[in-house]
């Protein structure tokens, strides 16, 4: 088998390439740390760890699909972790009123962001630069360079509470029939349109193995606490991100920018409203991300975020969204945070330093642009 044949292979089996690394690297941490590495227990931190990262890479996945980037989603998640923190504890406003207000300033900044990107013409690059060091400092000036705690209970659950075990098992039996209609829909659908539809039992196997896999998932987290909220959240998100992308025609925008913004353009659709929108929905997801930190830390702190769009932008392109735009899913960018979180959690529990896990984080995230340009240039 040639070279050329080789990087299609890995090209069209990305995310399956991508569940073999994480499985060897779950293999090699849980060697090491004699089985403590895939403890319930350990598992529902290392989700919950992810679940930040996560929430950022489903923002972040579409900017760069439509050809952007954005670097100041770590400041920004910090800034707007700290206006939770200080609404909580300064002035102890109702959780639904603080929760609302959080979500729409994070919209208008990322609107802001957006304005400057596509209407004002400012490379994203540049905007984003801007923003990572403006709302730092607006974040130390708005928490006095101090931590701001301790938020309250409600608060706090968003980050720390479980999914009382019943609503789990509830809840795979929602998730297995919805896998089961939407693959008999999907077989209706081409069946109707003369396309060729799969043999029964690969379906059937198909929806076997998800079944499995979310039992085996919840009843991992069940025998800990439950499953972890951010973690919920996290699953929401994919549901919701995955189901804009493949089946609305906004979604199919996106990709149309990315893979070819003057044609699009010219074949009607607004191109600046579309990039203002992507990062539109950016701000929000630094808002949620912000909300599950500072829940999480039960603390306001002012180095929150800190790098936290290098590790969204990591596992974007880890999880096979190209560099150049136009292409990319949501779970790969998720399946791109679990690897990154199962590093970081992994190398914390050996001990080993910190400046080998940022040596690590880096020279995986070269290897998956390598990764990308070579198999695209291979085709």
């Amino acid at each position: 088998m040639n070279t050329i044949t080789i990087k299609q292979l890995f090209s069209r089996y990305k995310i399956m390439a991508l569940l073999i690394a994480i499985a060897i690297i779950w293999a090699f941490f849980s060697w090491k740390t004699e089985g403590g590495f895939i403890s319930p227990r350990n598992l529902s931190n290392l989700l919950r760890q992810m679940s930040i990262t996560g929430i950022l890479a489903c923002g972040m996945v579409l900017v760069i699909i439509a050809g952007e980037i954005d670097l100041s989603v770590g400041s920004l998640l910090g800034l707007l972790g700290g206006i939770a923190a200080v609404m909580n504890v300064t002035y102890q406003w109702p959780l639904p009123l603080n929760l609302v207000l959080v979500l729409a300033f994070g919209l208008l900044l990322g609107l802001f962001n957006g304005y400057l990107t596509a209407y004002m013409r400012i490379p994203s690059f540049i905007v984003g630069l801007g923003g990572m060091l403006a709302f730092r400092g607006v974040l130390l000036g708005v928490t006095g360079g101090m931590t701001i705690a301790p938020v309250s209970p409600d608060l706090v659950y968003l980050g720390q509470g479980y999914l009382p075990p019943q609503f789990g098992v509830a809840l795979v039996v929602v998730l297995f029939v919805l896998a089961l209609g939407l693959t008999w829909q999907r077989r209706r659908s081409r069946a109707q349109h003369s396309l060729p539809v799969p043999a029964l039992w690969r379906d059937g196997l198909k929806v076997l193995l998800i079944g499995v896999v979310l039992l085996a998932f919840v009843r991992t987290l069940n025998s800990y606490d439950g499953i972890p909220v951010p973690v919920l959240l996290l699953l929401a998100l994919l549901g919701l991100f995955s189901y804009m992308t493949t089946q609305t025609v906004f979604g199919r925008r996106i990709y149309s920018v990315g893979s070819n913004m003057e044609a699009t353009r010219l074949s009607g659709v607004n191109v600046q409203a579309v990039k203002l929108w992507v990062f539109g929905i950016m701000g929000v997801m630094c808002a949620l991300a912000g909300l599950v930190n500072t829940a999480r830390l039960a603390a306001g702190s002012p180095s929150a975020g800190n790098m936290g769009e290098l590790d969204a932008i990591a596992a974007c392109f880890i999880g096979g969204t190209s560099m150049r735009g136009g292409s990319g899913t949501i779970y790969g960018a998720l399946i791109g945070a679990l690897v990154m979180a199962s590093l970081d959690n992994g190398m914390s529990m050996l001990d080993v330093g910190s400046y080998w896990q940022m040596i690590v984080k880096g020279g995986i995230l070269m290897l998956a642009v390598w990764v990308d340009v070579s198999t695209r240039s291979g085709r």
